[in-house]
């Protein structure tokens, strides 16, 4: 299937998620993550209307960068090396992947302007997954209270590769809980959930997730 036709199978898929939820469609951010295909695949992403793209290396970053520019909004959501933050980080709109101190002091001292982060969680507790401990969040939070380049907007947290609907849920719930409370601490400009790819989208908008991460439901893969 052509991009076109799989964007409109999950933006149906979206809309009834968010009548169980009782959400407006209008909330959720699709990010096409384009990592595994070609240029060309992407260029038919965003001639589908996909303007939200992932990439998760610097490498396919930059390669798709150099070719398409402003005419995405440009996602970083993989796991950043400290010292690659000033290869990309003037050329990304929103990083997905905040998950240690010496990472927000390079952005700090890097950036041009300010960034759009989401703090990585690892809400599973696996030891594969990278992130933040849920209770090193707001001690984080405090720690670069005072600066101006990193604007946390949001959480992001990768769910366990699980057929287990009740798990699914558990994790999103509690990455929207957490995010509740740092809200609820003052720090409102931490907003939004990256959470759900291509597998459990549906559950993660359920509870709440404002941006999904979707790779081979809409652009396949080695295309």
């Amino acid at each position: 299937m052509d991009v076109a036709e799989n964007l409109n199978t999950i933006q149906a898929s979206i809309e009834q998620a968010c009548r169980i939820a009782k959400r407006n469609p209008e909330e959720i951010t699709i990010i096409g993550v384009t990592k595994y295909v070609s240029l060309e695949r992407t260029e038919e992403a965003i001639n589908a209307g996909v303007v939200n793209l992932g990439e998760n290396r610097q490498e396919g970053f930059m390669e798709k960068y150099n070719h398409i520019g402003d005419r995405a909004v440009w996602h970083f959501i993989g796991s950043l090396q400290t010292r690659k933050v000033k290869d990309i980080i003037d050329k990304v709109d929103y990083l997905h992947s905040l998950d240690r101190l010496s990472l927000a002091k390079e952005i700090e001292k890097r950036s041009s302007s300010t960034i759009n982060c989401f703090i990585q969680v690892n809400v599973s507790g696996e030891e594969s997954k990278h992130g933040m401990q849920p209770d090193e969040i707001v001690p984080f939070l405090e720690e670069i209270s005072t600066f101006t380049k990193v604007r946390v907007v949001g959480l992001m947290t990768m769910a366990p590769h699980t057929d287990d609907r009740a798990v699914l849920h558990k994790v999103f719930r509690e990455l929207r809980e957490l995010r509740d409370v740092i809200k609820n601490k003052g720090y409102s400009s931490c907003e939004y959930l990256s959470m759900g790819m291509s597998n459990d989208y549906e559950i993660a908008i359920e509870e709440g997730a404002t941006h999904i991460r979707i790779g081979s439901k809409l652009v396949g893969s080695n295309k």
